[in-house]
């Protein structure tokens, strides 16, 4: 079983009437994985997710969570797994460490005996004691992270959970994930926050108007956009002729009297020589990457613009 992915989906399609919300969705999360669910509001994300936990079911296609069927296996197909969708939701007269309670006791009396380690964990302890419905955001969203934890998951599906915090609060949330990771929990988060996907997950998947139009290692995609160069010279006019003279030089553009270079580590170093050769004085030189970000954008707009 250590070798089958904790989530498998394939061909996935969500219809409501002649709308279709996700088509033909493909999407594998091998265990260890950190990996970041993508796209923008209306994309399909919270109907693909539902779907992949059995809470609504597909118009057609199949989902496997450690090779279990939710529609065919109920309950058991969610051993194993946890986690919220569109937001924890708690009693909000109740106190935090009662919700806990009452969770624990749906999933068996076992799991209470683990409500005071992961109010610790998550940082609650103190506040455990308060009504729900005096929490802030950030305070519910651990809390729905505690009550995912009582199940010892081995997957754990995050939506959303580091919107609406604080500063602060977004770095307890992202050191909270890398700490379930290291403890070996597979992580499937959805998040608007793109910086943080880009510091958090190992692998992505970006999806647009109900189709994945990316899904594989953060790191190939970020490689994808190549390498540029910010370059500040003395006559910047003279050295972007010199440079789209030289061998490896991709593109050359000048922006507020800095240019812009596409081009690989070893042609950058060979046409820094060829511009002292020249006399053309280098004052600053600066590896330019693409951000997620700005990856993201480019895959989803630009399937947009190809539409129109």
């Amino acid at each position: 079983m250590s070798d089958v992915p904790p989530v498998a989906a394939r061909g996935l399609v969500k219809r409501y009437g002649e709308i279709v919300a996700v088509d033909n969705v493909d999407l594998t999360v091998e265990p260890g994985d950190i990996f970041g669910y993508l796209g923008p509001n209306g994309a399909g994300k919270t109907t693909s997710l539902r779907m992949l936990l059995g809470l609504i079911r597909p118009t057609s296609g199949s989902v496997r969570l450690f090779g279990r069927d939710p529609l065919f296996d109920g309950a058991r197909a969610l051993d194993g797994v946890a986690g919220f969708v569109e937001g924890p939701r708690f009693y909000p007269y109740l106190s935090g460490r009662r919700n806990l309670q009452l969770l624990a006791d749906l999933d068996g009396g076992a799991a209470r005996g683990r409500i005071e380690e992961v109010l610790e964990l998550v940082e609650l302890r103190d506040r455990a004691g308060d009504r729900v419905g005096g929490y802030s955001h950030g305070m519910r969203q651990r809390l729905g992270i505690a009550a995912s934890l009582l199940r010892r998951p081995r997957l754990l599906l995050l939506d959303e959970p580091a919107t609406g915090l604080d500063p602060a609060g977004m770095r307890d949330m992202r050191e909270l994930v890398r700490q379930l990771a290291g403890e070996g929990i597979t992580i499937l988060l959805s998040s608007h926050l793109l910086a943080e996907v880009e510091e958090l997950c190992n692998r992505v998947a970006i999806i647009r108007k109900g189709r994945i139009v990316y899904e594989g290692a953060l790191g190939e995609l970020l490689r994808s956009a190549g390498t540029a160069y910010r370059l500040r010279v003395a006559d910047p006019e003279r050295a972007r002729i010199l440079l789209l003279a030289q061998q490896g030089i991709g593109s050359v553009e000048l922006r507020d009297r800095e240019l812009v270079v596409a081009c690989d580590e070893a042609a950058i170093g060979a046409a820094s020589v060829a511009l002292g050769r020249a006399g053309i004085e280098i004052t600053a030189l600066v590896p330019q990457t693409a951000t997620l970000e700005e990856l993201f954008l480019d895959l989803t707009e630009s399937h947009e613009e190809a539409a129109a």
